[in-house]
């Protein structure tokens, strides 16, 4: 239950004008820009697929993971922006025996640059590349899915994004990534995946993401509106067996959609910088995962450092 399906990462903020920071998004921070955030997400879910059977299980029941994530961003230039997540994730579940753990997922740090961004009249074009480094901060145990705070393993991301905006109100955007992900470490001797292996070591398979968005601004631009479309599908690996604990080298697959509001207190000088936010996303397909709905929100705050 990799964290990059439950939620996408926010760190949003107001500065003069109002901009917005993520890893996915089309906008950058100006030179010397600073935003704080810190989020909140809770999936749950009471049924999951095996392989591509959709199951109920009553030793797990209804499962909840929260992940806590305190994130910042920084402009270095005005086309180059770093940004850097912890975040802290709880599980459990209200039936069976099995307990649910909780403490730092992984650290997560990530370069955005605007190759392209040009303007037609009322119409705007972007385009980015991102990359972005991950790596366990705690020495969880990765193999007690899908309890496990994570994959404990280091991953690599590479992104291109593109957006094309329309009289600076109504945009659409595009994403698409390769995650490489490595090896994780495990306490049992032997485990099957497709075949025996004897080792502690087990290869978590990369992954490829898209997504789709199409969002706009309302009440004089202090809110802005998402919806969005997702698909993270794993490049290989293996299925749960039946009635048996998913393990790393499972082959994951989700698609999901979800909306999102943002609101920006420009206009209250006390709050000037702050915003709030609240998402919504529902698991629609997936494979060898929980069928879940995710419910955010958070507070920002941006200023010039």
């Amino acid at each position: 239950m990799k964290k990059i399906l439950l939620l996408q990462v926010l760190c949003l903020g107001f500065a003069g004008t109002v901009l917005s920071q993520t890893y996915t998004d089309a906008i950058m921070m100006k030179k010397k820009e600073i935003c704080f955030a810190f989020m909140y997400d809770q999936g749950t879910w009471s049924e999951y697929w095996e392989g591509s059977t959709l199951i109920t299980n009553q030793n797990i029941g209804t499962f909840t993971r929260s992940t806590y994530m305190p994130m910042i961003a920084y402009g270095i230039t005005d086309k180059l922006n770093v940004l850097l997540s912890i975040p802290y994730v709880s599980t459990k579940s209200d039936g069976g025996q099995l307990a649910g753990v909780k403490g730092l997922q992984d650290v997560n740090v990530a370069v955005k640059y605007e190759a392209i961004k040009k303007d037609f009249g009322k119409h705007r074009v972007s385009a980015l590349a991102v990359a972005q480094f991950g790596t366990p901060m705690s020495n969880y145990l990765s193999d007690y899915m899908p309890y496990s705070l994570g994959l404990g393993t280091q991953e690599l991301t590479g992104r291109v994004i593109g957006q094309y905006e329309f009289n600076k109100m109504i945009y659409v955007r595009a994403t698409a990534a390769y995650v490489w992900r490595g090896q994780t470490e495990v306490e049992r001797p032997y485990y099957y995946n497709n075949g025996s292996y004897y080792t502690t070591f087990m290869e978590v398979p990369s992954a490829i993401n898209y997504q789709a968005v199409l969002g706009g601004w309302a009440l004089k631009h202090n809110l802005r509106l998402e919806a969005s479309y997702n698909v993270l599908n794993c490049v290989d690996g293996d299925d749960i067996r039946r009635w048996n604990m998913p393990q790393p080298t499972n082959k994951f697959e989700v698609t999901q959609a979800g909306f999102f509001a943002q609101y920006y207190f420009k206009a209250i000088e006390p709050l000037k910088g702050f915003s709030l936010m609240a998402s919504y996303n529902q698991v629609l397909e997936g494979r060898n995962m929980g069928k879940a709905t995710g419910i955010g929100g958070g507070i920002t705050y941006q200023f010039t450092f």
